[in-house]
């Protein structure tokens, strides 16, 4: 039996995946990518060669993996909308684990979400924990990463918080804004999952960053360093999502959705674990804070138009 040489990568025209495929490639890795986009912008040119994912055509699903090695899923949706959902993700993904072990794929490299549970309410949170369960009775090697909230130029949290802050004279938090956060750089995401296909140990990391805010000191450090005077207010959780679904409407996009908002207050994006990544968040918005929130960056926007590169969405 020949040896499987090739790493596959979902979604290496967007967003985590197309740092996974960039520190793949400096290691010298012969990459391919599983994409719905299959007419964005290449940027890694004849480097990479891009396939539809195929889930209603397991076959050719199978036959695009059969000589991967290990397989780094990103796969995910945000939110509801009438052209993709949560359950359609979770049905999709076990559909790519199904067939990377029918193709004989070694190792999977799955991305998922801090303090995943099928007892939760909240779909993101329910999904991720049903497709952690999937992966390990698999019998596939796996790794799967945990983080809370990635940053890096592609980034929509952090970047919209900052362009509000530009944009509004006042800068509402959900209530108290005590829920925490512990954002991890996508460059240390890319890293960690790349390390971990080396290995065979099953393991579950807490993918999360060397700094952890409270909601309310992450929109002030924000503030702060871009250099923009705004009062901090608390408001209600219905008042900010009616802010948001305005802010939408004008913008075509889902600022902020009520499941998103109860799984920021219920603290979910914080873990007591050691920290995995190194770059600290408030290190990166110095360096970035001329660029930072000036542009809005549209999730739906990056959806509907797959001839366009993330960056040329903003």
């Amino acid at each position: 039996m020949n040896e499987k040489k090739q790493h596959a990568v979902t979604g290496a025209f967007g967003y985590s995946g197309k740092y996974i495929a960039r520190n793949l490639l400096s290691e010298g890795k012969e990459v391919i990518t599983l994409t719905n986009s299959i007419n964005r912008p290449n940027p890694f040119g004849e480097k990479v060669k891009p396939f539809l994912f195929n889930f209603d055509k397991t076959e050719e699903l199978c036959k695009t993996l059969e000589n991967v090695k290990v397989l780094y899923n990103t796969y995910w949706v945000r939110f509801n909308h009438s052209t993709f959902k949560h359950s359609v993700a979770v049905d999709n993904t076990i559909t790519l684990f199904e067939a990377a072990k029918k193709a004989g794929v070694e190792r999977i490299i799955h991305v998922s979400i801090t303090n995943p549970s099928k007892e939760s309410n909240l779909e993101y949170f329910n999904g991720k924990a049903i497709l952690e369960e999937a992966l390990i009775n698999s019998g596939i090697s796996y790794a799967i990463l945990r983080p809370t909230v990635i940053f890096g130029q592609e980034d929509i949290l952090i970047n919209n918080i900052a362009w509000m802050i530009r944009k509004f004279p006042r800068m509402g938090v959900f209530g108290d804004g005590k829920y925490r956060l512990q954002p991890i750089f996508v460059e240390d995401m890319a890293e960690i999952a790349v390390a971990e296909g080396k290995n065979t140990e099953n393991k579950i990391i807490d993918a999360i960053g060397p700094e952890t805010f409270t909601y309310r000191e992450l929109v002030e450090i924000i503030a702060e360093t871009i250099e923009v005077k705004r009062k901090i207010i608390s408001v209600s959780d219905g008042f900010g999502y009616f802010v948001g679904k305005i802010v939408g409407l004008l913008k075509g996009d889902y600022v902020i959705t009520k499941p998103e908002i109860e799984g920021l207050k219920s603290d979910l994006l914080f873990t007591n674990s050691k920290p995995a990544g190194k770059t600290k968040l408030t290190d990166w918005i110095k360096q970035n804070k001329s660029t930072l929130g000036v542009y809005y960056s549209n999730e739906l926007k990056r959806r509907k138009k797959v001839d366009k590169t993330y960056m040329e969405l903003k």
